[in-house]
């Protein structure tokens, strides 16, 4: 089978991360454990997420001149991730993220996206090409938006199945809603871009119902432990989730996004994607760290297979 071609406009940070007893908070010192730093960012995590399952992968993305870009280009070159449209700077750093992880599993992060932020819709025109021979383009919101606008304005453009994974959550015009085929947010994210806090009591079926009229061809709501929510034009479908027991929740929804856009741009069906999307971020919250989590080919058809194929 000829590999998919897979176009990631999105981020790189080096993700440091450190576990502890409890949240902290200010002005409170805590001991921490199972300290770990390695390269993070959803753009570059999903990148490496679809190479792993058989993508041909391309970032299009900006990284700093300093010592912690080096950890991009080493992570690249050992996972088979194209880099021809990824752009070293002297302008700013290479972005950095600091992850704080509870016992069970839980987390908050704090970002500074640096060099990312330097990507702007004139920036992904440069690339408008690739996008147009690619199978699917994805797009995070680590970038500033008017950038992962454009690759979805532009993948629309050339007929490309576009995805939009809306993580940091950021309120949205109308008008980018429309290019979008699929949009992947969770149930947080989701009350975000519809201009409520992350915590708002409206069901999450209402408030999906209520973004798909904006223009969203498919909205997937991931919903960790319950699964995952499915609106189309053909009405509601529920994913239900894949049992793990969880060690690290980081890179699950990147390891979901990467597992939705291979089975998408195989030629998948959505539910089977989905299922897919699923399977793959069960397996990440099995592993501490985000890169070491996300799942090989391999690794993935044998959870889908031990889920499914009952």
């Amino acid at each position: 089978m000829t590999k998919p071609v897979v176009t990631v406009v999105g981020s790189f940070a080096v993700g440091m991360t450190i576990r502890t007893t409890h949240t902290p908070v200010w002005g409170e010192t805590l001991r921490g454990s199972d300290f770990d730093m390695g390269p993070g960012g959803k753009g570059s995590n999903q990148a490496v997420g679809t190479a792993r399952l058989g993508g041909d992968s391309y970032l299009v993305g900006i990284i700093g001149e300093d010592k912690l870009a080096e950890i991009a280009i080493d992570l690249y070159a050992r996972e088979g991730v194209n880099t021809q449209f990824l752009t070293r700077t002297s302008q700013s750093p290479t972005g950095v993220g600091f992850i704080i992880l509870n016992p069970v599993g839980d987390n908050f992060i704090i970002l500074d996206m640096g060099a990312n932020n330097l990507m702007d819709a004139a920036f992904v025109d440069t690339v408008e090409a690739q996008i147009a021979r690619s199978d699917i383009v994805m797009a995070v919101l680590e970038i500033p938006v008017e950038a992962a606008a454009r690759a979805m304005e532009v993948g629309k453009k050339h007929g490309v199945r576009t995805l939009l994974n809306p993580a940091p959550a950021a309120r949205l015009d109308d008008s980018v809603f429309r290019h979008i085929d699929i949009l992947t947010p969770n149930e947080s994210e989701l009350r975000i871009l519809m201009g409520l806090s992350p915590d708002d009591p409206t069901p999450t079926v209402e408030l999906a119902r209520d973004l798909k009229g904006r223009g969203v061809q498919t909205i997937v709501v991931t919903m960790g432990g319950k699964g995952s929510l499915v609106l189309t034009d053909d009405g509601l479908h529920e994913v239900p989730p894949i049992s793990a027991t969880v060690v690290d929740t980081t890179g699950a929804g990147d390891a979901f996004n990467s597992g939705l856009a291979i089975g998408i741009s195989e030629g998948k069906d959505l539910i089977t994607a989905v299922r897919m999307g699923n399977c793959a971020g069960s397996f990440a919250c099995r592993t501490l760290g985000v890169i070491p989590s996300l799942p090989y080919r391999a690794q993935l058809d044998s959870l889908y297979d031990s889920a499914f194929s009952r």
